[in-house]
């Protein structure tokens, strides 16, 4: 039976892994029918849930919340089953005072509903003065007797009637029309939810329970010692060529300290100057010139920055082919002769998409931001507030509504010029008024679309410090150095003595880069006004924080938590820092604008932290061979709260899902990973049914090689296989 369950097991994760690979190829309509939706699918889960609770049954488990904890997954496959059995959905589309009685089902076909829905109006409400949405809200009556009943359908605000249950998913493009979605499952989500709560209480049980595993794991004598390696680091530098004319610093920074409509939020010029310099050059400075006075050399000298060679040019294959330096010039690849790109990238247009074309594409898009600038576009500085209360953010070249005063008109226009005057004159002091005057125009007309004084204070503030840069090199090289002092307090005599103030000092560093990290997403939290945890990059930060969160709380009993604490949150601060993914702050999308979301990132965030401890317990077993046993404990020492998060922040995600979409579990690549990834993991605790795992090297090789399903959770499905959860 022990074979069959392992063999069923095997077989479920593969499926479950390959179903994600042939959706990127074919299509998730195709896996939906296909695997998920097919009867042999089910069938495969209810052959292990059925083998499963059969072995338990032979095992003779006694442990009454570990009973529980099984006993929750075939509850979750019940109410899954139930779903997939009675359950149905649909999709109502209702224009302004119209009133329907019929959904269509995904098949296309008509359907009644036991009651008749009008829409008496649809708003999308908008972050003040910006066009990012904050909400879709649908104002609907019901009709269901003599007495009609008003309701509400927004994001994340469902509208339930008669077991119905309608979210708002869509609106017609004139806003006279939205589109909900109808789903009714009065069994599958009581039964799920219930399975779900039995979940949950055994899993926190599991940690506290005084016979528990996890218990006996905190006293454990082994936990005395571990060790590690890791790897990464680099630097880069490049150099500059004669002097342009910019403006003073402080008069820069002033300019920059103006709103401007920027990413769908307004914000402080400084993030745009900010993103611009990284954007066309790799940096967040200019030699000795700051990212202010690279904005605006652009903006007033823009015929001695086009002259600098400021534009990075990445690939090796552009390079060779055009005989280019590595930063190049506007006027470089804009000669009298003609754009020296245009080659390239209309073969990259065209479809050619190898190295040298795509490389070309890439600056052609820079070239394009420094060419938008000199036309003004970006320049969203003038608030104007109409007659409806709407304010909307115009640049000087944008096209006004008649609304907008001659005098306003003026101002708009030319008040740029006006400085452009002033600096060519040399005079900075009416440069400064004009700037202050620019500041006092923007206070009066943008009313509430303008940021709090705290919040704008907060992002001049963020914009100064590079968190993520200083901390990634102060993390990892205290990493490197705590790591080389352990392993010489691990070859020393014993009856040496070993002083404790480099500990002490290192501590009191990890405290300092803790509190430095704390600050960092403080201000992103007051600059968004929504906990930072809505993209790959804040994810990773708030991944690095909980890192080293737990090496502050776990240090006076685990003295290697100072190392693997400084070396792992150095990496995710690294990976932050080097990949892709976007730093930018800006409005969350309305759905994910829920309390919920906010608890299942935190919650699964923290499982990855604590599974990244047991692959760097792993990976250090696999060359201290001395300290496997005790390393293996502290591993499982991690192991235990991480499934307990991971379970928890798996199926609360589930819960958001169903009061945002209608839906708990749709088989995105992420949450398919992510079951996969927990699956796992929950391999090796059970020791009683897998022997093989109470021996270290096992449990350790097994552990370092389970971090490739992490990896491809998180990267893996952001980067390569996409879905819902993307980040990418």
């Amino acid at each position: 039976m022990k074979k069959i369950l392992i063999i069923l097991y095997l077989v479920v994760v593969a499926v479950l892994a390959a179903a994600t690979i042939v959706e990127k190829y074919l299509g998730t309509p195709y896996v939906a029918d296909r695997i998920y939706g097919a009867w042999w699918f089910s069938l495969l889960w209810a052959c292990l849930a059925a083998v499963a609770v059969a072995w338990i049954i032979r095992s003779k488990m006694r442990r009454w919340y570990l009973i529980m904890l099984h006993v929750s997954f075939a509850v979750i496959l019940a109410g899954a089953l139930l779903s997939h059995l009675t359950s149905w959905q649909g999709m109502l589309h209702l224009r302004t005072g119209e009133t329907v009685r019929e959904y269509t089902t995904s098949e296309g076909t008509a359907r009644a509903m036991p009651f008749a829905l009008r829409l008496n109006s649809f708003q999308v409400k908008y972050h003040e003065g910006t066009a990012a949405p904050a909400d879709y809200e649908s104002h609907i009556t019901v009709f269901d007797g003599d007495i009609p009943l008003e309701a509400t359908v927004s994001m994340n605000n469902i509208f339930s009637y008669r077991n119905i249950r309608l979210y708002q998913t869509s609106f017609d493009k004139d806003s006279q029309g939205t589109y909900l979605t109808v789903n009714a499952d009065p069994w599958g989500i009581p039964v799920s939810y219930a399975g779900y709560a039995l979940l949950f209480f055994a899993l926190i049980w599991m940690l506290i329970a005084p016979d528990g595993t996890f218990r006996r794991l905190l006293h454990s004598p082994l936990l005395k010692n571990g060790a590690l390696s890791l790897f990464l680091l680099f630097l880069f530098s490049h150099a500059v060529s004669a002097a342009p004319r910019v403006l003073p610093q402080e008069t820069a920074r002033r300019f920059c300290e103006l709103n401007v409509l920027y990413n769908d939020r307004i914000c402080p010029l400084q993030t745009y100057a900010l993103d611009f310099t990284k954007k066309i050059y790799g940096s967040r400075h200019y030699g000795n010139y700051s990212a202010e006075q690279v904005l605006t050399g652009f903006i007033f000298f823009a015929d001695d920055w086009y002259q600098e060679p400021v534009l990075k040019i990445k690939g090796d294959e552009l390079k060779s082919a055009l005989r280019l330096p590595g930063y190049v010039s506007v006027n470089r690849l804009i000669t009298p002769q003609g754009y020296l790109l245009a080659p390239l990238v209309q073969e990259y247009y065209g479809g050619t998409h190898n190295d040298l074309q795509r490389q070309a594409y890439n600056v052609d898009d820079r070239l394009m931001i420094i060419m938008e600038l000199r036309g003004r576009q970006p320049l969203k500085l003038f608030p104007h507030t109409a007659a409806s209360g709407l304010t909307t953010w115009y640049s000087p070249v944008d096209p006004l509504p008649l609304g907008v005063e001659e005098e306003h008109r003026k101002y708009m226009g030319q008040v740029l010029d006006w400085l452009q005057r002033d600096i060519n004159a040399g005079n900075m002091q009416h440069v400064n008024e004009g700037i202050s005057r620019m500041h006092d125009y923007q206070v009066r007309f943008g009313a509430g679309s303008l940021p709090s004084s705290l919040s704008h204070k907060a992002e001049l503030f963020y914009n100064r410090i590079p968190f993520a840069t200083i901390l990634f090199m102060l993390n990892l090289t205290m990493g490197f150095i705590t790591l080389a002092l352990f392993i010489r307090k691990l070859s020393a005599r014993r009856k040496e003595r070993q002083s404790d103030l480099p500990a002490n000092i290192a501590y009191g560093v990890m405290v300092i880069a803790f509190l430095a990290l704390t600050l960092c997403e403080s201000l992103r939290w007051i600059i968004s006004g929504t906990i930072p945890m809505s993209n790959g990059y804040e994810t990773m930060l708030f991944t690095a924080w909980l890192m080293m969160l737990i090496t502050l709380i776990g240090y006076r009993r685990f003295h290697i938590l100072l190392t693997f604490g400084f070396l792992l949150s150095g990496f995710f601060l690294l990976v932050s820092h080097i990949s892709q993914m976007d730093p930018k702050i800006g409005h969350v999308m309305p759905v994910l604008n829920s309390p919920l979301l906010t608890v299942h990132v935190s919650i699964i965030m923290m499982s990855y932290a604590l599974i990244s401890l047991t692959f760097i317990c792993g990976l250090t077993a696999l060359f201290l061979s001395g300290q496997r046993e005790s390393l293996a404990a502290l591993s499982r020492l991690f192991l235990y709260p991480a499934l307990t998060t991971m379970g928890l922040g798996i199926f609360i995600g589930a819960i958001w899902a169903n009061i945002s979409w209608g839906s708990y579990w749709s088989w995105d690549p992420k949450e398919t990973w992510a079951l996969i990834t927990f699956m796992i993991y929950a391999v090796v605790v059970h020791t009683q049914t897998l022997p093989v795992f109470r021996q270290p090297l096992a449990y350790h090789i097994y552990m370092v090689l389970a971090f490739l399903s992490l990896l491809m959770t998180y990267f893996g499905v952001n980067y390569f296989l996409g879905g819902m959860h993307s980040y990418a």
